[in-house]
């Protein structure tokens, strides 16, 4: 995305305007002659690289906006903020001051508005009084028409489960922007969920050491996590567009509640919930849709009128709490009528009544090639055989595995053999996640009748595996594809295999892949991101997994590509 010469330079010289704790910072160029002989408040030559400890980060660019991002180490100090289309800033179009207050954890984020379309940025901030200064970032505005766009999609950071090897990855890759899709950090205390004999050498675990609930806990685990390098290198080289997941507040979080939240033990879970979203706006702030709400996160994006991304809130905003596939086992059996008419209920909503109207409403009007749905669960129908998921961790597991594959096999080459008993094996399925879309069924179809035809690409994180499926509406239509990335680090299935090695993780993907309809592509077990490439004519996506989260040192292999047009 080539960057434009506005040939003159032009300083803000206006009051900054709150927003929502962002400065929106108001497009004035001046055409006096002095802004051509503007002098610095600092002495370039004393400035050091200090006191920003966690880095710069832009966010949820357009083609005319940016948002910039620091955090100072101290309060009540003067930043002054600048944007150039150089690095070495001879080509200063934007600057200003704006000094640190400890009600926002001493952050500060500008939105920059009316910015030409389709520029290459440079930014950076500095403390004249302490001679500081902060690494230099690099950022973008959209294209008004795109002939291409790359998208680094990712999710699932665990600080304690290893390196961040991926985000390195996809600092140095040729991404346009990175697409986080939640989790990006969690919640659980020091030697939790994550935590194991084999990287504990890493000396990675969680600050604070208890599970967090302040607002200060919150902003302890940003800081933390914005202090790795890596996280630190893709926020300095890349543009991020985030939503959150559960893990922001707590696992399984829903409207008004979580599973890891005890209100007896823990207080109120609204407090908690308003504490986590309060330090996500500080250390990842958005564009929000009703100024000053920040627990309305749901947005879109038009790059180059070629992609629509639909970025959703699947639950905080409107997210009924998940049901429980234990509740519909009796004595007797699995009672496949209750599960099915509380699945079916249509008072239900993963997204809410407001959001889901919003949605259907945006993927009607917009006329962009390629609709994507930024979000954070599966989509696609994950149905796998009651029998397969209730063997998990047995140790039958390999042997039930392994018959029903060979049913199914037989199934598909129409063996008149089999018997119904061996039929009902293999078809009476269940969703294996009642987490994800499979858990509301009705919102998904309301979703696909809106498109009236069209075809939607949703992305997908949650489940730290790498998934691909052909996402069909009830009546079997074929409706878009689902691209979902694997974890950055947290661990994936290979933990709930029990032990495994590479012969077996092979046949237990390819399985899947066979007993689940609609699902192409399986990885169980590897980190990394996906690279979705968008261009008029098609999406081309690829799997990118990195070699080891246990050491600096490591490679990236491309694990698999497909393109869907």
């Amino acid at each position: 995305m080539a960057s434009k010469d506005t040939g003159r330079r032009g300083f803000l010289k206006k009051a900054l305007i709150a927003t929502g704790g962002i400065m929106l910072a108001p497009n004035f160029i001046s055409c006096s002659n002095d802004d051509d002989n503007f002098e610095s408040d600092y002495n370039e030559s004393l400035l050091s690289t200090k006191n920003f400890n966690q880095g710069v980060a832009s966010f949820d660019p357009t083609s005319s906006s940016v948002i910039i991002w620091t955090r100072y180490a101290t309060a009540n100090s003067e930043i002054i903020w600048e944007v150039a289309t150089d690095s070495s800033f001879s080509s200063i179009i934007r600057t200003g001051k704006i000094t640190t207050e400890t009600s926002r954890d001493l952050t500060i984020a500008v939105e920059l508005a009316e910015l030409d379309a389709n520029q290459k940025l440079y930014y950076r901030f500095i403390n004249s009084v302490d001679n500081a200064m902060s690494v230099v970032g690099e950022t973008l505005t959209l294209p008004v028409e795109a002939s291409q766009v790359k998208l680094a999609v990712c999710s699932c950071s665990n600080y304690q489960a290893g390196l961040f090897n991926a985000y390195d990855a996809m600092a140095n890759s040729n991404a346009d922007i990175i697409v986080h899709l939640g989790d990006y950090f969690y919640e659980y205390g020091a030697g939790g969920y994550g935590s194991t004999a084999e990287n504990a050498f890493l000396n990675r675990q969680h600050e604070p050491a208890h599970e967090i609930l302040s607002l200060d806990d919150y902003r302890t685990r940003y800081k933390q996590y914005r202090s790795d390098v890596s996280l630190q290198l893709a926020h300095q080289k890349k543009p991020f567009i985030c939503i959150w997941d559960d893990h922001e507040i707590a696992n399984d979080t829903y409207i008004d509640g979580a599973e890891n939240h005890d209100e007896a033990t823990e207080g109120a879970f609204e407090v908690r919930k308003q504490h986590a979203l309060q330090a996500y706006s500080e250390f990842l702030p958005f564009s929000q849709l009703s100024e000053g709400k920040n627990d309305i996160i749901y947005r879109t994006f038009n790059i180059g009128n070629l992609v629509n991304l639909i970025m959703l809130d699947t639950r905080v905003i409107g997210r009924d709490k998940q049901l429980n596939i234990a509740n519909y086992f009796t004595a007797t059996g699995f009672d496949a009528v209750a599960f099915q008419t509380a699945l079916s209920d249509t008072s239900r909503s993963l997204l809410g009544a407001e959001q889901l109207s919003w949605v259907t409403s945006e993927l009607q009007g917009n006329s962009a090639k390629w609709q994507v749905l930024g979000q954070q669960v599966l989509m696609g129908k994950m149905y796998i055989p009651a029998e397969l998921l209730m063997a998990f961790g047995s140790p039958n597991f390999v042997q039930i595995l392994t018959d029903l594959v060979t049913i199914k096999t037989r199934m598909l080459q129409q063996d008149p053999t089999l018997t119904a008993e061996e039929k009902a094996r293999v078809l009476s399925a269940i969703p294996y996640n009642l987490d994800a879309w499979d858990g509301y069924p009705v919102d998904r179809e309301i979703i696909y009748n809106a498109l009236n035809g069209k075809k939607i690409v949703t992305l997908a994180g949650d489940t730290h595996n790498a998934w691909n499926n052909v996402l069909t509406s009830q009546d079997g239509t074929e409706v878009g594809i689902e691209l979902a990335t694997s974890g950055i680090s947290s661990p994936g299935f290979e933990t709930y295999l029990g032990a495994t090695n590479p012969e077996m993780l092979a046949g237990f993907e390819q399985a899947l892949t066979l007993l689940v309809d609609g699902l192409q592509y399986f990885d169980a077990s590897r980190r990394g991101y996906l690279m979705a490439t968008f261009t008029p004519s098609e999406v081309k996506s690829e799997w990118i997994f990195v070699d080891t989260i246990l050491s600096e040192s490591y490679s990236t292999t491309v694990g698999h590509t497909t393109t869907f047009s």
